[in-house]
């Protein structure tokens, strides 16, 4: 009943958010084609094509902001999300949005279609997911007010007791006492220990033992049943979930059975059986599905734009020194699947066989070798590195797979082998062509950084950090600063 409600919920919000979508697209379009025109005569001379024209691309946007808000978790409870960190996630949906209209209209050449060849009104592209984004941020902000104008005189909310008389449990019922716009009343608590009757816990009263919890809930209302027990108490817990489940009381477990650990905790299930799943990198399946579609399309247009940038520079390599074009290195990717890279040839013929000489001129902390002037390095591929030019076939390695645009730099196996227990949790991610080491002077960091700087991109990833890693990666190639 619970999750069907929910999903009411979900789907009515979802519902509306679509209808204020659609509100936004002919709210820009007059904007554009009636206000814009009168307010700035001179700029708008030319006219604009007739809202039938443009009525095609409001399917195309729905499809594209429906997706997004829905994996986005924006319709789970937000009792407990805090109104600035939502408002922060639908401005980042809202340019992500934009950006996905605006590659797939010109990706499919839509404004060739619908407007005969005439380009569709930058402007429109703009204000659209502009009043989108403010609409929905509204929206959230008087769904907010409304929900807590109804609580706040005994409406809505939804009555708690805990088991459990820890740490945790008392924790649990000093968040619910100080965020009363969640909707929460705590009744109180319930204990493992008879004597502990008629106590108070975190300024609530001891309701009675768990032999009680079953006849308290019968004779009062209780919408939910808080468990902040220890392992050791699981095992005589199973009667009295099925008593609660029975009843159609919503029951929630803490889950902080191992609490040093930093992994992000999920519930999920294999043929029925639950499993407690716990990860330490990012594991939205559509947001990675978006990332990796992302790669595919900016690899394939980058190729076919740099193709005559790629053949320049392997006719420079071939007619500047003997050897191959390309240079092949195995490398360690995805939790540490090994693939072959492509670089252009920097170095000369025969390069890795002189590296055991130079081992007393290394630079670099930790396994990575690194020397500012390596003799192995020839005139061109000083240029080549100091643009990050020789990395340019590593886009051939992003549309197979291998790779991403954004992620940890690949490493070689050796150097995976010398890897610290905790400095593998790196790997967890695929590795890319950029990421946060590239953007912060890439090898003026010690080795120790460079880590720490993948970590926090792989604790913290987005795709909206992955679009202002890209953004930032151009200045920071174009000036050749860190690199050699």
């Amino acid at each position: 009943m619970l999750k069907q409600r929910a999903r009411l919920i979900a789907g009515t919000i979802l519902t509306l958010d679509c209808v204020l979508i659609t509100v936004a697209f002919f709210a820009a379009f007059w904007l554009r084609h009636d206000l814009a025109p009168w307010l700035w005569p001179a700029s708008f001379e030319g006219g604009f094509y007739p809202l039938a024209s443009y009525l095609p691309l409001l399917p195309v946007a729905l499809a594209i902001w429906a997706p997004l808000l829905w994996f986005s978790g924006r319709y789970r409870s937000h009792r407990t999300v805090p109104l600035r960190r939502e408002i922060a996630a639908l401005l980042r949906l809202a340019v992500t949005a934009a950006g996905i209209l605006i590659l797939v209209v010109y990706a499919f050449r839509l404004d060739e279609r619908l407007l005969a060849g005439d380009k569709i009104s930058r402007l429109w592209l703009f204000v659209f997911p502009t009043l989108a984004g403010a609409l929905l941020t509204s929206e959230k902000i008087a769904l907010r007010l409304v929900s807590r104008w109804v609580r706040a005189r005994g409406l809505n909310y939804r009555t708690v007791v805990i088991v459990g008389s820890g740490p945790q449990a008392r924790a649990f019922a000093r968040a619910l006492h100080q965020q009363r716009h969640w909707g929460y009343r705590l009744l109180g608590f319930f204990t493992a220990v008879p004597e502990q009757h008629r106590q108070e816990i975190a300024g609530h009263p001891v309701l009675g033992s768990l032999d009680d919890l079953p006849r308290f809930v019968e004779q009062n209302v209780v919408d939910e049943v808080y468990f902040a027990v220890t392992r050791r108490d699981l095992e005589g817990l199973e009667d009295l979930y099925l008593s609660l489940q029975e009843q159609g009381i919503l029951t929630r477990l803490a889950l902080n059975f191992f609490p040093h650990t930093q992994a992000h905790v999920e519930l999920d299930e294999l043929d029925g059986v639950p499993l407690l799943t716990f990860t330490t990198s990012p594991n939205n399946a559509f947001a990675l599905a978006l990332k990796r579609l992302l790669d595919i399309v900016l690899s394939f247009v980058l190729l076919v734009l740099g193709l005559p940038v790629v053949l320049l520079v392997a006719i420079a390599i071939k007619l500047t020194s003997s050897g191959s074009v390309l240079f092949r290195q195995t490398r360690c990717g995805l939790n540490g699947r090994r693939f072959t890279l492509y670089k252009f040839r920097t170095m000369v013929e025969g390069a890795e066989a002189r590296q055991r000489e130079l081992l007393p001129y290394n630079e670099m902390d930790g396994p990575v070798f690194k020397i500012t002037d390596d003799p192995r390095v020839t005139t061109l591929g000083r240029v080549l590195r100091r643009f990050s030019l020789d990395e340019l076939p590593q886009l051939w390695n992003v549309l197979k797979g291998d790779m991403s645009l954004v992620g940890p730099r690949p490493p070689i196996p050796e150097e995976v082998a010398k890897y610290q227990r905790w400095q593998r949790r790196r790997l967890a991610m695929k590795p890319g062509l950029t990421c946060l080491w590239q953007i912060s002077g890439r090898n003026e960091l010690p080795f120790q950084r460079w880590i720490e700087l993948d970590l926090q991109y792989i604790d913290s990833w987005s795709p909206w950090l992955d679009f202002k890693i890209l953004v930032k990666t151009i200045p920071a190639v174009l000036s050749g600063r860190g690199a050699s």
